[in-house]
């Protein structure tokens, strides 16, 4: 497939931060870019406002002074919709309201050659709508940034019901030409990641919701422990809450009320009260000078085991015995009749988390002391560990679980007996929308993985994650989070159900 050539022109519709950025990356990509805003002196503000970022580029050594000239010579604001005549790439980042797109690449319909490739950067309407007003929807496809178009590497590639697939073709390597990680998708609500990522807010307010962990606690689980670069609550309140409840709000209803995308009503007061987050300097969190940052739950120190009983396989909880013979803890294995996944610390067990609580297994198991271990990216590196503890079990219980993790350098929060407890719930329902993603053609595996770690940093592709963990284990967390919440929130993708019998992978 060939992308746009560099010689030939590119123009940005809307000069706001996506526009400016999306003319930045084209210019630095060595294209003639010409920028139209329809406010009047929007475009050289634009213009502008990317001189003075690569001017901060230059004062950090970033770039030198001739490649910041040499970027700018290519950007040249337009005052008309005709002035665009000549590109053989338009692409538009205005206000997302369907009929002013519509109008807009109507417009461009007459005044650009039928060999223009037309493109929107939208992130919430469908192509397939915008492209239906249209004399030719074949030559129009959705490019969608993420914001800042200059950093994040991710660029959705969308393919409205008549978007020839040459189009598309052309626009994905463009986007690869320009440095950036194209990924294929079908115009569906929310695309990959606005789809995806869902469940990262969604279970993360239900916890709270359930009182199973506080804000502070959440987010810090799942930085230290899930490897993700922010919290949940903290990237609501970097994104804006309003922002984040709308999306959550429009893919609730496009995809006609399923419950696995049903907003949240604490996230919903937050934004009746005006706590937007960083931008109104009170979201989850309170930025206000004075403010003190609030601290994850940690357990006391306890005493460290001298022995440990290990009752294999155990998964991907398997580091664990190696740190503990490192940690000149005695490790023996387990007889032949033991629960296999579990160790046995001072007659406590414990279990990676499978969906169930605790008090569940403790109850099913006859074993009262049952504590459950929440997922972590890395048992080896990681230096935080979520657990909780069964109902019915003794006081010892706790503090023998915390003392063998501390002993391994770890912190540990304990957490409400809740089903799946934060990053295995997460986890299993970040991979069971993506599954469902590839199940129903929106993209395939690699696209979900690429999308998710490149379009919001996620530290490992949440299919990829599933594999590592085991997909009939994911498979037995879903089950569970929907026995426990009798909810058609957490039903299974059919897709991994699949996998799970055939022995197959996503990849």
């Amino acid at each position: 497939m060939s992308s746009i050539e560099r010689g030939q022109v590119v123009a940005v519709i809307g000069a706001g931060t996506m526009g400016a950025g999306i003319a930045q990356v084209a210019a630095q990509a060595g294209h003639e870019v010409l920028v139209f805003d329809a406010v009047e002196g929007a475009a050289r503000a634009g213009v502008d406002r990317v001189a003075k970022g690569l001017d901060r580029l230059v004062d950090r050594q970033k770039i030198d002074a001739l490649r910041r000239d040499e970027i700018m010579s290519h950007m040249r604001p337009v005052n008309g919709l005709s002035a665009l005549a000549p590109a053989a790439l338009v692409i538009e980042a205005v206000v997302e309201i369907l009929a002013v797109k519509q109008q807009i690449f109507k417009d461009l319909e007459e005044v650009c050659g039928t060999e223009t490739i037309l493109a929107t950067n939208t992130s919430s309407l469908s192509v397939t709508a915008i492209g239906a007003a249209l004399e030719r929807p074949g030559r129009f496809v959705g490019m969608h940034f993420f914001n800042p178009p200059a950093i994040m590497k991710l660029v959705e590639i969308v393919s409205g019901a008549a978007t020839e697939k040459a189009i598309a073709e052309t626009v994905f390597a463009t986007a690869a030409a320009w440095g950036k990680k194209p990924v294929y998708a079908k115009s569906t609500p929310g695309f990959i990641v606005n789809r995806v990522a869902r469940p990262f807010y969604a279970e993360a307010l239900r916890v709270y919701e359930e009182q199973g962990a506080d804000i502070a606690t959440i987010d810090t689980i799942m930085r230290e422990a899930g490897g993700f670069r922010m919290g949940p609550f903290q990237l609501m309140d970097l994104i804006g809450n309003d922002v984040n409840y709308s999306v959550t709000k429009s893919v609730y209803e496009a995809f006609y009320g399923d419950p696995r995308f049903l907003p949240s009503h604490v996230q919903e007061d937050m934004v009746a009260a005006g706590y937007l987050g960083r931008k109104s300097g009170r979201g989850f969190y309170d930025y206000g000078g004075a403010a003190a940052e609030p601290m994850a739950a940690t357990a006391a120190p306890a005493p460290s085991p001298q022995k440990i009983t290990v009752n294999e396989p155990l998964g991907v909880l398997a580091p664990l015995k190696a740190m503990a013979e490192t940690a000149g803890i005695a490790v023996e294995v387990g007889s032949a009749d033991g629960e296999p996944g579990t160790i046995i610390v001072d007659g406590v067990h414990l279990s990676l988390s499978d969906g169930f609580t605790a008090t569940e297994i403790g109850d099913r198991l006859d074993v009262p002391n049952w504590v459950v271990v929440d997922l972590a990216l890395d048992y080896a590196n990681t230096n935080r560990i979520g657990l909780a503890c069964a109902d019915q079990a003794d006081e010892n219980a706790l503090r023998a679980a915390s003392g063998f993790f501390q002993a391994l350098g770890k912190d540990v929060s304990v957490i409400d007996d809740i089903p799946g407890l934060i990053v295995m719930r997460t986890v299993a329902m970040l991979a069971n929308e993506g599954a469902d993603a590839v199940m129903r053609g929106v993209c395939d595996a690699p696209a979900v993985d690429t999308a998710m770690c490149s379009g919001v940093n996620y530290p490992l592709g949440p299919l990829a994650w599933a594999e590592r963990v085991g997909l009939a284990h994911i498979e037995n967390v879903m089950s569970a989070l929907a026995i426990s919440y009798g909810d058609a929130r957490y039903r299974c993708s059919p897709l991994i159900s699949r996998k799970v019998v055939a022995g197959g992978s996503f990849f």
